[in-house]
């Protein structure tokens, strides 16, 4: 049976429990070791280790991710996690639970800075790289092994001790033979792990496993599957293909084949950005107007920022808000035009916002923008029942040439001050 040493990545005797040549314990072997080639990596707590590199001070100590006693959890260390904080919790209850946590605002340029540098290691294993979050990504290395002398379960243990060693973050490693259980593998022994789910054990693999395993299918999915008596994969199993997909459409035909297993999906390197949006949780509930929109113009600034880094621009404008009751009002436009500006996103979030302010107070906002496409051809036409618009757009695209120029704090609208 194939085998390998994850902390020196040579290969060992598998009937040993420690490896031959460094005489450490953490050997992986497996049937199909060296015959997998599509992975998933996944960071560990990947904003809170980024942090606890940065500062020591913080090892070992419970550190949540995220806003004050009014916001959520962006994530939290193994420490906060073992008590039972999750990401996405609200952080008054995240407090509840881990009372002596370290609260630490999220540094995005730091992290994206980090994951830019991830990313330049993987693409020394692979161009087939699909990256979906800052830490996450699949990676496809068919064909790599006669490039780097070694099978690809040796080139990802390689890639997670680099991450290590140079950059002081850890992840861990799904392999398997396709998208979905790479998926599934990555998850079942963080952090640090290493986990292979091979083709010949697949059915065996799932068959009493939750349908919550599924990457995708959220509680309103999961409470459609239960009304119908499917909790498991064995239940799905059940299920005649053309049955599925009549009571549960597309997806239905998704699940035929993921019971079994199956997913011919292939790791796009190109896979397309569906939209870019950001939001911001309040200390306190809020109906003033000047402070939201300054909140207002603040995100879409940045949602403009990341459509402008990537190229893209979008046709819909979407405004998020969340009422003291928990509430979400969800209200979006189309545009005649795809637009990249922060003017326009704002403009067009500003008159979606205007007829809910009686709904006041808020606890969050977002913005959003959405029917992306190739930035060519965006904002070109100008507005007729707004003659000034040209000139805006000639002094946002002056303001961003000084900011990329001197810093993203060189210039900024009295507005985003409020």
């Amino acid at each position: 049976m194939p085998a390998f040493c994850r902390d020196c990545l040579t290969e060992t005797d598998p009937a040993q429990q420690r490896c031959t040549a460094c005489g450490r314990p953490r050997v992986l072997s497996h049937p199909e070791l060296f015959d997998l080639s599509i992975a998933h990596m996944d960071c560990d707590a990947f904003y809170a280790s980024v942090e606890k590199r940065d500062d020591p001070s913080l090892q070992g100590k419970p550190v949540i991710i995220g806003g004050g006693r009014r916001g959520v959890v962006s994530t939290a260390c193994y420490v906060a996690r073992i008590r039972g904080v999750r990401s996405a919790m609200p952080m008054f209850q995240a407090l509840k639970l881990c009372p002596d946590a370290v609260i630490v605002k999220p540094r995005m340029n730091v992290y994206v800075e980090v994951s830019k540098q991830i990313r330049t290691i993987m693409q020394e294993l692979t161009p087939d790289i699909e990256p979906l979050s800052l830490d996450e990504a699949f990676l496809d290395l068919g064909g790599t092994q006669r490039l780097h002398g070694a099978p690809p379960a040796i080139m990802l243990a390689r890639l997670i001790k680099r991450m290590s060693t140079e950059l002081g973050v850890t992840g861990s490693i799904g392999l398997s033979h396709n998208k979905f259980l790479a998926k599934v593998a990555s998850d079942l022994d963080k952090p640090r792990g290493f986990s292979v789910i091979g083709q010949t054990e697949t059915a065996d693999f799932l068959h009493n496993k939750s349908v919550r395993l599924i990457w995708g299918v959220g509680q309103a999915a999961q409470t459609s599957l239960e009304r119908a008596g499917i909790r498991t994969f064995s239940d799905l199993l059940r299920w005649e293909r053309t049955d599925l997909a009549t009571r549960f459409g597309a997806m239905g035909e998704r699940l035929w084949h993921l019971a079994r297993g199956q997913d011919h999906r292939r790791v796009n390197a190109r896979a397309p950005i569906k939209s870019i949006s950001k939001e911001t949780t309040f200390f306190e509930d809020t109906g003033d107007l000047d402070i939201l929109d300054g909140h207002l113009w603040r995100l879409s600034e940045q949602v403009s920022d990341r459509a402008k880094a990537r190229a893209l621009a979008g046709r819909i404008v979407t405004l998020k808000l969340k009422r003291a009751d928990h509430a979400i009002l969800t209200r979006r436009l189309a545009l005649r035009d795809s637009t990249q500006l922060a003017d326009v996103i704002y403009r067009t979030a500003r008159a979606l916002m205007d007829p809910m302010a009686d709904r006041a107070p808020f606890r969050l906002i977002g913005i959003g923008l959405s029917d992306l496409l190739n930035e060519d051809g965006a904002d070109l036409s100008g507005d007729l029942l707004d003659p000034d618009a040209r000139r805006r757009s000639s002094a946002e695209r002056a303001t961003d040439e000084i900011r990329r120029k001197f810093g993203k704090e060189a210039i900024r609208k009295g507005r985003a001050l409020r």
